[in-house]
């Protein structure tokens, strides 16, 4: 997997991200104190020796004039990629309704899927390396979590090869999280072998308590999942930056026919820091707003901004610093067909759709040997067109099966 290696050398690449991040967190107070945590971790030195990335990279086919199609990257979710474990699901029901409309041809067509299963290995992995047999998994949940079955199919994966996981809030590593003269980290009086992140991706996700419990974390040397220099990674200016002619040979030297591939992925990703640069892609995207997206560095979806409210911001944003904690990106366009979206509440009607493809990566590295890099399944999401942002925890986007014909 070409990206899972491109985010690891990122990770490992101190100067690039310091570089690449410098604007952004003089104006992204969210970006700024990852990195402030970053940095303290690298003063302390390095604890952990074992290393995990369960990463998402999603893409959508590009329309092209001439009426091929390209497939292009939207973003890589390096922290709670999520949907794993519904996604193993969805086949199953699938395959069943087609059955029951005696359509048994069709639903043998549906792809066997099971990210739940490939993400728990990477984990599992983790946790073998880390040689600690008592040890434990702990997952950082948020307290009122709606995707609890997604997290539950892989924690069941994960107990089925007799590796426990404990679910516990920041809150609660503020209270009663330690490291020992080692830097060992123990809950509850429990050692941990891997933290799991299914939280911690936002700023409304933390409070000062909570920004100690998170540096407290990163300071051991338990396995994090992603340790806080690999969520930097996959930050959208880092992916802006990647862009760059010559980044991707650095990153990755030697490997020419992975950069080539790499390359082919990207849509074309746009600076807005001060400067000639930044001021030019301002005045493109105003020229052609419907060309365009404005991205901030966040996730969890609904936070990008399309058409008029892109300009408005563009306009705000143009003369002022604030402008760096954003990037600008080509907007994707794929070819609409026809679907069915079943949701609660709503008739089942035939409507114009588009779908995202996410390709699910793990590896596990452990000092400078990767011992695992594989891709270990895919989700596919679905939206009617008049949705320009949000996904399936917005309500806009439903899961959904990829049909080979």
């Amino acid at each position: 997997m070409d990206f899972n290696l491109l985010v690891d050398a990122v990770s490992q690449n101190a100067a690039f991200l310091e570089q690449t991040l410098s604007s952004t967190i003089k104006r992204d107070n969210f970006t700024a104190h990852l990195f402030d945590i970053h940095k303290q971790v690298l003063k302390e030195g390095i604890a952990q020796t074992v290393f995990l990335g369960l990463n998402r990279s999603d893409y959508m086919f590009q329309r092209n004039a001439d009426g091929t199609s390209a497939l292009k990257q939207i973003e890589i979710n390096t922290i709670s990629a999520s949907f794993g474990g519904l996604a193993s699901r969805t086949p199953d029901v699938h395959r069943h309704v087609l059955s029951v409309l005696n359509k048994t041809k069709e639903a043998a067509k549906i792809l066997s899927n099971n990210p739940s299963k490939g993400l728990a290995l990477g984990i599992a992995k983790a946790w073998e390396l880390y040689g600690s047999a008592n040890a434990l998994v702990l997952l950082i949940a948020q307290e009122k979590e709606r995707n609890i079955f997604d997290q539950r199919a892989i924690e069941n994966e994960l107990l089925s090869r007799n590796i426990h996981v404990i679910r516990r809030r920041f809150e609660d590593v503020s209270e009663k999280g330690m490291l020992d003269q080692d830097r060992r980290l123990f809950m509850d009086g429990q050692e941990i072998a891997v933290v799991y992140f299914r939280d911690g991706y936002m700023p409304s996700q933390y409070s000062p308590q909570n920004w100690k419990a998170r540096l407290l974390l990163e300071r051991s040397c338990a396995v994090k999942c992603p340790d806080i220099a690999t969520q930097l990674a996959g930050t959208k200016k880092v992916q802006q930056e990647l862009s760059r002619a010559g980044v991707l040979e650095a990153l990755l030297p030697g490997q020419p026919e992975a950069v080539a591939r790499l390359r082919a992925t990207f849509a074309g990703l746009y600076s807005l820091d001060m400067g000639e640069e930044g001021d030019w892609a301002i005045a493109e995207a105003l020229a052609a707003p419907s060309q365009f997206v404005l991205k901030p560095q966040r996730e969890g979806g609904g936070n990008n901004l399309y058409g008029e409210e892109m300009v408005q911001a563009l306009v705000r944003l143009k003369d002022c610093e604030e402008r760096a904690s954003y990037i600008l990106m080509e907007k994707i366009e794929p070819e609409p067909f026809g679907n069915c979206l079943l949701r609660p509440g709503s008739p089942a009607r035939v409507v114009q759709c588009i779908s995202e493809l996410g390709i699910f990566g793990v590896y596990v590295r452990q000092g400078q040997t990767h011992v695992m890099n594989k891709h270990v399944g895919h989700l596919l999401r679905t939206k009617a067109i008049e949705h320009a942002d949000g996904g399936v925890a917005a309500g806009v986007a439903v899961l959904d099966n990829p049909y080979p014909v």
